[in-house]
């Protein structure tokens, strides 16, 4: 087994595991990364390993949150099963318009948008966003605090505001939080929201480039996605924790400079390259 393989990989999982929850767009930076580590693999390969490795991310969620995720726990209420069994309910609605569309588009969205400009444009734009909304939200009070003030209506609208993740650059969680604090979520429910969301959501895209891409191995390709896996789950667990922490006293427009610095950097580092 190549040991400089797995190194990058080691590096690949950090940059994953810790870009997944942080609203900065985890495949926008993975298409980057690759510009200057290249796993020695078939293109085919890396395409489902940038997928697949964020399985090891959802773990970390699973493993945080699962008593608030499970509803059959002995230590819960009546009402607090029901109330998560409804949490459930509004994740797989929100889960419904990007599955459609990723299932149906997922090779002509990849073909048309896997590239660098497109991930910078979109840096640059939910960057923006970001900020403006943080602006407008400055003196407003959230309208939906908590789960249970969450209905199925808002939970089907932070859904489709999901669809815009497909492009690269854009961020899951960036696209589901922009959404939810449109219609008035406080910022800790949009985070734990969009956590949630990625459960069904990454399940799916991971099944469905394994069953594309065969389960046929090599032991090194064995190796890159475990050690990408696992490594990705221990920073996601950081990641998460970080975050968490971080909007109980902060906003989010940090991130929203972040996205617009990096943006640039990466426009202008492709357009000297030429």
């Amino acid at each position: 087994m190549d040991f400089l393989e797995i190194l990058k990989a080691v590096f690949l999982g950090i940059v994953e595991g810790i870009t997944e929850w942080l609203p900065i767009s985890s495949t926008g930076h993975m298409i980057l990364v690759d510009e200057f580590i290249k796993l020695n693999v078939s293109q085919e390969f890396m395409d489902m390993f940038l997928v697949v490795i964020q399985l090891g991310a959802i773990l970390a969620v699973v493993c945080l949150y699962f008593h608030k995720l499970n509803p059959f726990s002995p230590r819960k209420s009546a009402k607090q099963k029901r109330d998560t069994f409804s949490l459930w309910g509004k994740v797989l609605i929100a889960t419904i318009p990007a599955g459609i569309i990723g299932v149906l588009f997922d090779d002509q969205l990849h073909d048309l948008f896997y590239n660098y400009i497109t991930v910078a444009i979109t840096l640059i734009i939910y960057g923006v966003a970001f900020i403006l909304i943080e602006n407008r939200n400055r003196n407003r009070r959230p309208l939906i605090r908590n789960f249970q003030q969450m209905t199925w209506q808002a939970a089907l609208v932070i859904g489709i505001f999901q669809i815009l993740a497909l492009i690269p650059g854009t961020s899951r969680s960036g696209a589901t939080i922009v959404g939810a604090m449109l219609i008035g979520t406080s910022r800790y429910v949009a985070a734990e929201f969009t956590f949630f969301l990625a459960i069904p959501v990454m399940f799916g895209a991971s099944f469905i480039k394994l069953l594309k891409f065969g389960f046929s191995y090599t032991g090194m390709e064995i190796g890159i996605l475990l050690t990408g896996m696992v490594v990705a789950f221990l920073v996601s667990v950081l990641a998460i924790k970080f975050l968490m922490g971080y909007i109980k006293k902060h906003d989010f427009k940090a991130f929203g400079w972040y996205r617009i610095v990096l943006g640039v950097i990466v426009i202008a580092y492709f357009l000297l390259a030429k």
